[in-house]
């Protein structure tokens, strides 16, 4: 690359953050353009989808291709630039890493949407952050209005993603138990999969530094509770400085570390998973399902069925050796029910 690689995103965007902290740990230059998907910036094309970050990809002819979601395009940038890798050589260590980075991006981000939205004090510290860190220069009157009607909209919207009187429980609690989990794994060896960061660690990184940090109600769940996970927040965000080896991974040996993850993951992401997927096969658009012994409803996600989808293609990829050590490893996790 001659020139940085661009993303439009926002800080207040757990995806930005995850993207912004692999970058800094790849050593991929970047640069960083602050703002909107509603108001791309001038001259950058507009992906079909909307959505934070966009990756600006520059193509051979000199034009740009707009890219979003972030697991494909840590993927994309595997592929285009070696050294200090985010994704596991070992198949079946890279295996778990796509389920975690997934369990992050789409069931802890529902915890990062309810506390932001759901407590009267986080979402009156949230709004005016998100309408400052769009547009810094905006006169105070004409900032708070807008931060009323955006905080307006995000709370009427905590359904979309399953935050509910019905739902609050079993999000409070398992983000509670997720912070002494990861707190746990950090203990052992810095990361989620060992001695060098992952995409599953930037990944969790991105929600936690919102959760962790700029929720109040959450944040100080963990500064209470969990402050070595707090502490790996701040040292996430600009790993530029760690010289990973191969050794670093996490052995197959090792890798029962990881069940009190995957118990976590399979006590309450699996089943939604599975409960999601079922009701979009039936064109339902209301997801009723349990998950840990609490009734869970929320709208059907055609995205979360994919994801569903991806696991299992992931899975049927590994060789015969390699699924038997999946299983075996899964086994009353829960998330022996995610494999075809």
């Amino acid at each position: 690359m001659t020139e940085p690689l661009r993303l439009l995103g926002a800080p207040g965007s757990p995806y930005t953050r995850k993207m912004i902290a692999l970058l800094r740990y790849r050593r991929i230059p970047y640069a960083i353009l602050w703002g909107s998907y509603r108001q791309p910036p001038a001259g950058h094309p507009v992906p079909k989808v909307k959505l934070l970050p966009t990756v600006y990809f520059p193509l051979p002819d000199g034009t740009l291709d707009p890219v979003v979601d972030s697991s494909p395009i840590i993927r994309r940038l595997e592929a285009e630039h070696g050294g200090r890798e985010a994704l596991p050589g070992d198949p079946v260590l890279a295996f778990l890493n796509h389920l975690i980075e997934d369990y992050a991006d789409e069931w802890l981000t529902k915890a990062m949407f309810h506390y932001r939205w759901a407590f009267a004090e986080d979402a009156a510290n949230a709004a005016p952050l998100l309408v400052f860190w769009m547009a810094p220069t905006m006169q105070t009157e004409l900032a708070a209005q807008a931060a009323d009607m955006f905080a307006d909209r995000q709370i009427s919207r905590l359904y979309v993603v399953g935050s509910n009187d019905t739902t609050a429980e079993t999000i409070e609690h398992s983000y509670r138990r997720f912070l002494a989990v990861l707190d746990a794994l950090i203990a052992r060896r810095g990361y989620v999969l060992g001695a060098r960061p992952s995409s599953a660690d930037f990944a969790i990184h991105g929600q936690l530094a919102q959760l962790a940090v700029i929720e109040p109600t959450s944040a100080a769940i963990a500064a209470q509770t969990a402050p070595r996970v707090r502490a790996w927040i701040d040292r996430v965000e600009d790993l530029s400085g760690v010289e990973p080896a191969t050794t670093d991974w996490f052995s197959r040996d090792e890798l029962t570390a990881l069940r009190p993850l995957l118990s976590e993951i399979g006590r309450v992401y699996a089943p939604f998973l599975i409960a999601n997927a079922k009701a979009v096969m039936a064109g339902a658009e209301i997801v009723q399902t349990e998950i840990d012994g609490r009734p869970w409803t929320q709208p059907a996600f055609p995205y979360q069925a994919k994801c569903l989808q991806w696991i299992g293609d992931a899975f049927a990829a590994l060789g015969t050796d390699d699924q038997a050590a999946v299983r075996t490893l899964l086994d009353r996790t829960g998330c022996e029910e995610l494999l075809p």
